[in-house]
């Protein structure tokens, strides 16, 4: 399956996705994140296929949506509400996928990032990886039903505290909150997830999917995500709103000194 951002391929029942912008540390693109959701229904298609290992190329899983596409565009140019609401898509895409989904995160996960971690089943991370959801300080909203999903994982205080104040976390702290399931020395990450791709590629497709759609249906009682499809309503609120284009561009300004 050919793709222009990311890379896609399947050896019996283990496939991989790999976000593939290595240059610039993987950001989830407009383009990448429909060939993540059209990536999600090839693996769909195909029944042999019990696990899929997601992972980023080179120094990072993922810096999270391009910012400079739109949080900064000018106003005669913002995104129409389909462009908006495509991380939702992705995110659905990925997260319903029939396979299991182990994320393989290292180096940095941001945003947008930590939403495609979170739709994952399974998540393992090298120790030196760095987490954060700078979306509030960029004046716009966290979106693509993250919200819901943060809360399924780690509670709504939690939630709360890493999206508004926007501070980085740990791997370790990441595990201590639920979120990820395990901390690898970083040179032995990758032995890790083929470990489990492979054991959890040994059992049965029925009681693998049984499995999965069962927690995931009690996920839902806990926190739907029926509601996100709004986002990308309050997305386009924030790109109009005065006050967050200022503060938006205010920290990206301040990044760069």
């Amino acid at each position: 399956m050919a793709f222009s951002t990311i890379e896609v391929n399947a050896d019996g029942a283990l496939g991989r996705l790999t976000l593939n912008r290595p240059e610039k540390l993987n950001p989830l693109s407009l383009e990448t994140l429909g060939e993540l959701a059209e990536a999600a229904r090839w693996f769909d298609e195909r029944h042999e296929i019990k696990v899929v290992i997601v992972a980023g190329r080179g120094r990072a899983f993922s810096s999270g949506a391009d910012v400079s596409s739109f949080a900064l565009a000018p106003e005669d140019s913002r995104p129409p509400r389909k462009a908006a609401d495509a991380g939702r898509v992705m995110a659905e895409a990925v997260e319903s996928m029939r396979a299991i989904t182990i994320a393989s995160i290292h180096g940095h996960c941001v945003g947008g990032g930590v939403v495609l971690a979170a739709v994952c089943d399974l998540r393992l991370a090298a120790q030196s990886t760095r987490f954060s959801i700078p979306e509030v300080d960029l004046g716009i909203p966290l979106a693509w039903g993250g919200i819901p999903r943060l809360v399924r994982e780690i509670g709504p205080a939690m939630t709360k505290e890493l999206v508004l104040s926007c501070r980085p976390f740990t791997a370790e702290e990441g595990q201590g909150l639920g979120f990820i399931n395990r901390v690898l020395p970083d040179q032995e990450l990758d032995a890790a997830v083929e470990s489990l791709a492979g054991e959890l590629a040994a059992k049965s497709s029925l009681t693998l999917n049984a499995t999965k759609l069962a927690v995931n249906a009690a996920s839902r009682e806990m926190a739907s995500t029926s509601g996100s499809w709004s986002d990308a309503d309050t997305l386009l609120g924030a790109f109009s709103d005065p006050e967050s284009r200022r503060v938006g561009q205010e920290y990206l300004e301040s990044l760069r000194r």
